[in-house]
């Protein structure tokens, strides 16, 4: 076999979480897997995916309205260019808001927004929803914006993101959103690649209760922008900023005035609804493409089936709309199921570490979706602030962003999940648009794995020759067939399309999509995620994750995170260096550093023994909350860190420190 298919779990997990039973018979997933009639979960997964055109032709009709039937579920005839639900016609922002409005939700809440300021709060239902989208859809129109014109939102997490979001797919725009700490550098970069003719943003923004510009930022991306004919501005925080006149409004002014109604453009389900740009290996952002017709279905049937929310529930995904979860799972997802969601503004840690676990008690959140990054963050500093609220109406908790190691999974199930709560531990991309690998409620959980590839879904792990490897190995994680809500092209770059995501097993299996990540697959077929397939440890002929280094460190009840790497070495290949945050209160000693080496061993085997153990306060991490090796590696090997715009804490970098070589 070829080499990635030697790549083996070391980390044998035994433990099994079951979740309670009455939780698993009022699960959307399972009541369709009884009414089916099959017995087990896994023969329902299996016929889902051996069936998945005909899956995913009852699912796009079970969650979307059309407003033309599709003719043809699948046109693969264009590979790798694919075409969903071929003939029909669909709007998404329909699906999301019109639909309710209209209906007997028109006065259920939509979004129980919070601000970063404590008592900064309110209600929007679903008809008030419509009126806003539809006066900013109005406004947008008059400033000449149309069908197929980019427009850039560059927004805290505030109502207006998702007005602006939903505003531009009613009327056939295609928006691109840009995570408001990005710097002006990042922004200029995406709205210049985009072509785009409005952007929107705010005057400021709220970080830790002080009110911080915004607008600055976009003034200087502007200086080399030509495309841009007018830049919203939303008055968020009052702060004072300058307006270029003729360019600049302010967003009342913008949609005052402006219709209550506005009518939504039925699209074929190929056009466009987003570009998102996602940081790629070459330093240069890729812009990955959605389609409304896909959108409309797998972030909604994900919704229902996998986060499991139901019409009376309150459900919170903590992540911004900035990213890809921010636009699957905050917006299209819950808001085309006609659900509530929470919109949060701020910190998890603002004024104090209870503002999460207050907004869950207050607002009754029963479906709570987060990061491990956040978690670990809580892990770290105790339960004191948990204790302090009920937190008894979560009924599923759910991870994403990269893969849930499983002392914080321990952690999160005891202290928010009351041991009762499933924990939904899901693997997805910004290309994927929805869920792909994770448990359904009714799935037997085993700590820091994310279970199985959904039904639906012909997910594999291949090695290099097109193989799929062996229970108990590892290699690329591949899909073997389209789904709806899969990237449809890079912006404007066809080549780098093809050669990222198709051309690896073109010859061998064309049509065969590589995912750029790890996994690998236990003895009992359970899935672990590796991280990305050139983050992997090159140890004395042995290939070993990264990630599971780092959980098995973080498994040592002093270590709060730890992020691992690999340094050059002439016999081994790479010794191992682990950067290690300790717990609040545990003191730093070379004692504890051998100590944590040696439990690694122990949890691992001696081939993942850490040389050095360094103890740092942070290390670097995207916003989304992904440990930066790359920059954390050059750092400690004394190299150039390369561009740090995606970084969440840059500041941490200078902590790293330089290893001896």
């Amino acid at each position: 076999m070829a080499e990635t298919a030697k790549t083996a779990s070391l980390q044998e997990e035994t433990r099994i979480f079951n979740t309670p039973q009455d939780i698993i018979e009022y699960s959307n997933a399972y009541q369709w897997m009884k009414k089916k009639g099959f017995k087990t979960e896994m023969e329902m997964r299996k016929w889902c995916s051996d069936n998945y055109i005909e899956f995913w032709d009852e699912m796009a009709k079970t969650y979307a309205d059309w407003s033309v039937p599709y003719t043809k579920v699948l046109d693969d005839s264009g590979k790798p260019y694919y075409k969903w639900f071929t003939g029909g016609k669909i709007n998404v922002a329909y699906n999301a808001v019109d639909r309710h409005a209209k209906g007997a939700k028109k006065d259920k809440v939509a979004y129980h927004f919070i601000g970063e300021p404590v008592g900064d709060a309110r209600d929007i239902t679903y008809g008030q929803l419509y009126i806003e989208v539809n006066k900013m859809a109005n406004a947008l129109k008059g400033a000449g914006v149309v069908k197929g014109d980019r427009v850039v939102a560059y927004l805290p997490m505030i109502p207006e993101l998702p007005i602006t979001m939903l505003a531009c797919a009613k009327i056939g725009a295609i928006h691109t959103i840009v995570f408001s700490g990005f710097s002006s550098g990042g922004l200029n970069s995406r709205v210049n690649d985009a072509e785009a003719k409005v952007v929107v943003t705010a005057d400021g923004f709220y970080r830790r209760g002080k009110p911080l510009p915004l607008k600055p930022n976009v003034d200087e991306a502007m200086k080399t922008a030509p495309s841009v004919q007018k830049v919203v501005v939303v008055k968020r925080t009052g702060v004072a900023v300058p307006m270029t006149e003729g360019r600049d409004v302010y967003y009342d002014d913008f949609v005052k005035g402006q219709s209550e109604e506005c009518e939504t453009v039925m699209l074929d389900p190929e056009d466009r609804l987003f570009i998102l740009y996602t940081s790629g290996t070459t330093g240069k952002p890729k812009g990955i493409e959605h389609a409304h017709g896909g959108y409309a279905v797998t972030p909604a049937q994900t919704t229902s089936w996998v986060m499991d929310v139901h019409d009376d529930d309150v459900f919170w995904c903590t992540a911004d709309c900035g990213w890809i979860t921010g636009h699957s799972y905050v917006v299209y997802g819950p808001l085309c199921l006609g659900a509530s969601t929470i919109l949060y503004e701020g910190s998890p840690d603002f004024p104090d570490l209870g503002r999460w676990w207050s907004i869950i008690e207050k607002y009754g959140v029963t479906v709570f979706y987060t990061a491990p990054t956040a978690i670990r963050m809580f892990m770290k500093t105790g339960e004191e602030f948990v204790k302090k609220y009920n937190l008894s109406k979560v009924r599923i908790l759910a991870s994403v962003g990269e893969p849930l190691n499983p002392e914080a999974y321990m952690w999160f199930r005891k202290n928010i999940g009351s041991d009762r709560a499933p924990i939904i531990d899901t693997w997805w991309q910004t290309e994927t648009g929805c869920h792909v690998i994770a448990p359904l409620v009714m799935t037997p959980e085993k700590p820091g794995s994310v279970c199985f590839p959904l039904p639906g879904f012909n997910t594999d792990i291949f090695d290099e020759d097109a193989n799929s490897v062996p229970l108990g190995y590892g290699g690329n994680i591949v899909q073997k067939t389209p789904w709806p809500s899969m990237l449809r092209a890079f912006f404007r770059d066809e080549v780098r399309y093809k050669k990222e995501y198709w051309d690896m097993y073109w010859q061998v299996k064309p049509g065969t999509y590589l995912a750029g990540d790890k996994a690998t697959r236990d003895k009992d077929g359970y899935w672990w995620i590796q991280g990305r397939i050139d983050d992997v440890l090159k140890v004395a002929g042995h290939r070993i994750s990264n990630a599971e280094v780092e959980s098995a460190a973080v498994s040592h009840p002093k270590v709060a995170e730890a992020a691992v790497v690999g340094q050059p070495d002439e016999v081994k290949g790479e010794k191992i260096v682990a950067f290690v945050i300790l717990r609040d209160g545990v003191a730093e000693s070379p004692e504890l550093a051998k100590e944590i080496s040696v439990h690694v061993r122990k949890v691992l085997g001696p081939v993942a023994y850490p040389d050095k153990v360094y103890f740092v306060k942070d290390v670097p991490k995207t916003r989304s909350g992904k440990i930066m090796r790359r920059v954390i590696k050059a750092k400690a090997l004394g190299k150039e860190t390369g561009d740090l715009s995606a970084l969440a804490n840059p500041e941490s970098v200078d902590n790293i420190p330089r290893i001896d070589l």
